[in-house]
């Protein structure tokens, strides 16, 4: 249940009696709104181990997303996707709303990075799965352009979907869950990183800088990174791993400021944290410009090394007392889950007044 899956169950609680069609569900880690509708897997969900190594079928996407087949003439479709689910097979005619998180990074930017170090692909499946990306772009360019309409998760997004697909989009914002967190506790003594723990999210820069600054920081998360980054932190920065939402709350809520120092097509943890009324330390690029106010909620450092993160950390603190809970937990309310439904609605309704005009909207989901 990460930000795609949450998203997903916003879209989903406005559709209860929707099916939905995916390559590979784990039931277990799902939530009790997304369990309790029909849904359809592709054979990929045989082979062996899919659940947990399903990166490394990514050449196999193409070909279970079209024997995926949504069945009869529904009145609309809506993928949440940032691969190539918008490839789904369907018949003509059917609009395709299609919320992108993201042009695939292994496909269109970043593909090296990814596939070594977030894929889990030896040598020889990178090479095998780089010889046929020309095709599955070809597959996913094709896929967006039967794309009724386009919505981004970001205005970040909106551009790279212009630059990969040609096409435009609207901007709806992610949602988060701001009942989870409390706002208004006395700020600990340490700084705080949630992260999968991979190259691009950029851990080693908050590493080398907390190095230097001697405060103490906190890291959780995991990932391909993680023995490098413990190997080369000093005392003052520990690493907690992954750890269940309680943990991750507690700390949201006591830390002194999120560190954000990667780049991210939007980006949920430095919402989380605002949400837990905590300012944000981020780099200058990324989703995270409409995300967070800069010396309200937070601020910015311009250049992605140690040094300018440290300067960004030391001016923080003495500028702490600007930052107020209430200001940041007011930010964060703009991304409440209401106000995606509601926005989603609006959408949906504008561009297909006659699936929407008789359409009964859940009570109290909108």
């Amino acid at each position: 249940m990460r930000g795609g899956e949450k998203v997903l169950e916003q879209i989903a609680g406005l559709f209860p009696a929707a099916p939905i069609y995916t390559l590979i569900a784990d039931r277990e880690k799902l939530s009790a709104e997304l369990r309790g509708h029909r849904i359809c897997e592709s054979p990929l969900r045989h082979l062996p181990g899919a659940a947990r190594h399903y990166k490394k079928m990514l050449p196999l996407f193409p070909v279970a997303f079209r024997g995926l087949r949504v069945g009869g003439s529904p009145g609309l479709l809506i993928s949440s996707d940032a691969s190539v689910a918008k490839g789904l097979s369907y018949e003509a005619g059917v609009p395709h709303f299609c919320y992108c998180h993201s042009p695939p990074r292994y496909l269109w930017a970043m593909q090296e990075t990814y596939l070594q170090h977030t894929a889990g692909l030896g040598a020889a499946q990178r090479a095998v799965f780089k010889s046929i990306s020309p095709y599955l772009r070809r597959f996913d360019y094709e896929a967006a352009q039967r794309v009724t309409c386009f919505i981004a998760n970001s205005q970040f997004v909106r551009e790279r979907i212009r630059e990969c697909y040609g096409r435009e989009a609207e901007v709806i914002h992610p949602p988060v869950d701001l009942e989870a967190f409390e706002c208004g506790g006395k700020p600990g003594d340490f700084h705080l990183i949630v992260s999968e723990l991979t190259p691009y999210k950029r851990v080693d820069i908050a590493v080398d800088a907390f190095n230097s600054l001697g405060r103490k920081l906190v890291v959780i998360g995991a990932g391909s990174e993680l023995a490098g980054l413990q190997a080369r932190a000093k005392s003052n920065i520990t690493f907690l791993g992954r750890q269940p939402f309680p943990v991750l709350k507690q700390h949201y809520e006591a830390c002194r400021a999120f560190i954000f120092p990667g780049i991210e097509d939007f980006g949920i943890t430095p919402l989380e944290a605002q949400a837990a009324g905590r300012p944000v330390i981020a780099y200058r690029e990324g989703g995270v410009l409409e995300t967070v106010i800069d010396g309200r909620t937070g601020i910015f450092f311009d250049q992605q090394t140690p040094e300018a993160l440290a300067e960004a950390v030391d001016r923080f603190e003495k500028e702490a007392g600007q930052f107020s809970a209430e200001a940041c937990r007011e930010n964060a309310a703009r991304f409440a889950p209401g106000n995606f439904r509601r926005q989603l609605k609006r959408l949906l309704e504008e561009r297909l007044p006659g699936v929407f005009a008789d359409y009964q909207w859940p009570d109290g989901a909108v």
